[in-house]
């Protein structure tokens, strides 16, 4: 009886060498996969980390792309359970913005994809040589504590690091050995998140507006909604619900400058910035084409992105529902924000291909419940749900700050502490307010603040040529904030 059970020890110890050495094998491989460096590689005026996904169970599928902290799926399908992660990290516009759109010249777009291809190669000999040293470390450690001779220690070293090799082979070069074909026919990022991206913006028609120093696009954070109306409102002022107390007119006062407000209540990238928004009765022509008009404009501030994610709908359903943490709403979430941050990806291509390159400041969204959430009550808001929307807000700053600074340009994010929605001082609009979870006036002095100290900052820092504060002698207007 004793020698039976001996030998069925013996034969169980021998059974799990094999299945221990896979576990290893697989896990350093998974392991390395998130720890290898990613490779940079530069081309059409975009700088893109190229790596591998964690690996997946099927044996052919999308890869990821980073872009501004979203992962999307990517169009094109790959080999293999080991795929392809790209991550932009740098846009410059320049005579390649066409590319960087979606370029028809594919000769000279391939560029790219061979970037890229040469980068997920570079990528996996790095990540063969980080698993094999995981390998090797742990057979060390296994070996000390089994005080192996040196001989017989080379010798698990040395399997260990062919067998990882030899998975390795098998991962990269067998099973993704299309993958390299696959990069090399990507000709924009485009083609990797199945986009058609337009061609840039036209000027719109109209005479220039010289007189310009700065230059406000967005919704309705930025023209103020709910605050008294601008002077003399034309009817897409109205319309768009500028108004007198923006941050808009603050910097123009601060400054003597000639602000043109841009801005208008329920704009997004796409239907707004980009291209025309209807306002009402009236149709609002794309922002971007609008601040065109003012050529010596040398700075540009953003504010968008609430509207893109239907915030106010998310709002209205967190408070209506008894929790609105669950997965639908957040799988709908995610779905409105991947979208968003490709829409924004050509905005800020947009705005870096402008003549001048004037300076551009990206706002951020202020925290509008703060801690306490007592006046909500009413409203069926506690202070879970509001952590919950504060939290979607965060992604969402997160996206608008990653992009900004991949294109070089400035992000800031104006502070309401101690002035939030319950607060006695509160920056912004109650529920029974015109424009519920809005800025008040003095939220939009906050703004204005934050935005101002980051102009301040950016003429300080002598690496920022394109910042100016403007020439209030060129024009003896000291402010323009409706529609021109």
């Amino acid at each position: 009886m004793h020698k039976t059970s001996i030998a069925w020890r013996r034969w169980a110890l021998r059974a799990a060498i094999p299945v221990a050495a896979a576990f290893l094998l697989l896990a350093s491989l998974w392991m390395a996969v998130r720890i290898t460096p990613l490779q940079s590689v530069t081309a059409a005026g975009q700088t893109v980390d190229v790596g591998a996904a964690a690996p997946g169970l099927g044996f052919s599928g999308p890869g990821e792309m980073d872009l501004f902290g979203q992962t999307i799926a990517t169009q094109p399908q790959f080999p293999g359970p080991v795929r392809p992660r790209l991550r932009l990290t740098h846009i410059t516009a320049n005579a390649e913005l066409e590319q960087l759109l979606g370029s028809s010249d594919k000769n000279s777009a391939g560029i790219l994809g061979s970037q890229l291809s040469a980068g997920w190669l570079r990528y996996g000999l790095w990540e063969s040589a980080v698993s094999a040293g995981i390998v090797v470390v742990v057979l060390s450690a296994v070996t000390g504590l089994r005080r192996y001779s040196l001989r017989r220690t080379v010798a698990v070293l040395a399997s260990g690091v062919v067998a990882m090799t030899a998975v390795n082979a098998v991962g990269f070069v067998l099973l993704a050995s299309g993958t390299p074909t696959a990069l090399r026919h990507v000709h924009s990022l485009s083609d990797l998140v199945g986009r058609n991206a337009g061609y840039p913006v036209a000027p719109a028609d109209g005479p220039s507006l010289n007189g310009v120093q700065a230059v406000v696009i967005g919704d309705s954070t930025a023209a103020a909604i709910g605050n008294r109306p601008v002077a003399h409102p034309s009817a897409l002022d109205k319309a768009c619900g500028r108004s007198a107390d923006s941050f808009a007119e603050q910097l123009a006062a601060v400054n003597n400058w000639n602000v043109l407000n841009l801005a208008c209540s329920g704009a997004t990238v796409r239907t707004g910035l980009l291209g025309p928004q209807p306002a009402g009765s009236l149709s609002a022509p794309a922002q971007i084409a609008q601040l065109q008009r003012a050529p010596k404009a040398r700075v540009i501030i953003v504010s968008v992105g609430a509207d893109d994610l239907h915030w106010a709908d998310l709002t209205r359903f967190c408070a209506a529902s008894p929790d609105c943490d669950d997965r639908v709403t957040d799988a709908y979430f995610q779905q409105q924000t991947a979208q968003f941050v490709m829409d924004y990806r050509d905005l800020l291509t947009q705005l870096a291909a402008l003549p001048g390159h004037p300076a551009v400041i990206v706002n951020q969204y202020y925290d509008p419940f703060g801690p306490d959430t007592s006046c909500l009550a009413a409203e069926h808001v506690d202070a879970a749900k509001a952590k919950t929307l504060q939290g979607r807000l965060d992604q969402l700053n997160t996206a608008l700050q990653q992009g900004a600074d991949a294109a070089g340009f400035t992000s800031v994010q104006p502070s309401f502490a101690g002035h939030a929605l319950c607060s006695a001082e509160p920056f912004v609009q109650g529920p029974k307010d015109k424009a519920p979870l809005h800025p008040t006036a003095a939220g939009e002095l906050a703004i204005a603040l934050a935005d101002q100290g980051a102009l301040y900052e950016a003429e300080r820092s002598p690496s920022t040529g394109q910042t100016s504060s403007g020439d209030s002698s060129s024009s003896g207007e000291t402010s323009s904030t409706g529609g021109p």
